[in-house]
């Protein structure tokens, strides 16, 4: 049962998290393929850099809802069958918090899809909003931590890179000092975050060599060649 749980769980979220929302909107409203411009990530500060605000909305909400729907389910299928499942795992139980496992699990393959999607060639983003949402469903408490880093950061240095990346670091040690999860859930965020991090890896490059792009409020009309 245990193990059909996490199928439901994770194949379904997988399978959303590859719906893009920049490939779908730029390519809905702009006949173009956002993949095919600036950074080439899919993403939303790409679409913004490339298309302005124009359809920014729109893929917000898809991303949102992708992230959303899954996790939330995810919660409510393993909180469902708590019992089910302490029985199935005897001794290991102290190491879940089902509470909170069915989200994390249904959130780190949202991000999988978003990042290596079913539909697109496996060419995805860099799942920075789909982690954004999965902390502010797991603990208010910990959203205001990440989500705060991130902003901070993003004000500071005018990096989206760097705040992506740290303030997801933030949101696996907020984890651990609020005692939220148990050791199968802190594992999964750790490699939520080190997904993040691997998906930035050129960033990281760029940010040590000093040629990372800052964020700026005027729109690139560059095409990459």
């Amino acid at each position: 049962m245990f193990i059909l749980l996490i199928l439901i769980t994770a194949v379904p979220a997988y399978v959303l998290g590859s719906v893009n929302g920049a490939i779908i909107t730029s390519k809905m409203l702009y006949r173009k393929d956002i993949r095919d411009f600036g950074s080439g990530n899919p993403g939303l500060t790409n679409f913004y850099r490339t298309f302005g605000l124009g359809g920014f909305i729109l893929v917000v909400i898809i991303d949102v809802v992708k992230t959303i729907a899954p996790v939330l389910f995810g919660g409510w299928l393993f909180a469902h069958f708590t019992g089910m499942v302490l029985t199935e795992v005897g001794p290991l139980y102290r190491y879940f918090d089902l509470a909170y496992f069915g989200q994390v699990l249904a959130g780190f393959f949202v991000m999988l899809g978003h990042c290596f999607p079913l539909f697109y060639k496996f060419r995805g983003g860099k799942g920075i909003t789909a982690i954004g949402c999965i902390v502010i469903i797991v603990d208010w408490r910990l959203a205001l931590i990440s989500w705060g880093v991130f902003i901070l950061i993003v004000l500071i240095t005018r990096y989206v890179s760097l705040g992506a990346i740290l303030g997801s670091v933030a949101f696996s040690v907020s984890m651990y000092l609020f005692n939220v999860g148990g050791l199968a859930e802190h594992t999964i965020v750790i490699m939520c975050v080190l997904l993040v991090v691997l998906r930035h890896t050129p960033n990281i490059k760029r940010l040590v060599k000093g040629e990372e792009s800052k964020l700026t409020l005027k729109r690139s009309k560059e095409r990459k060649e």
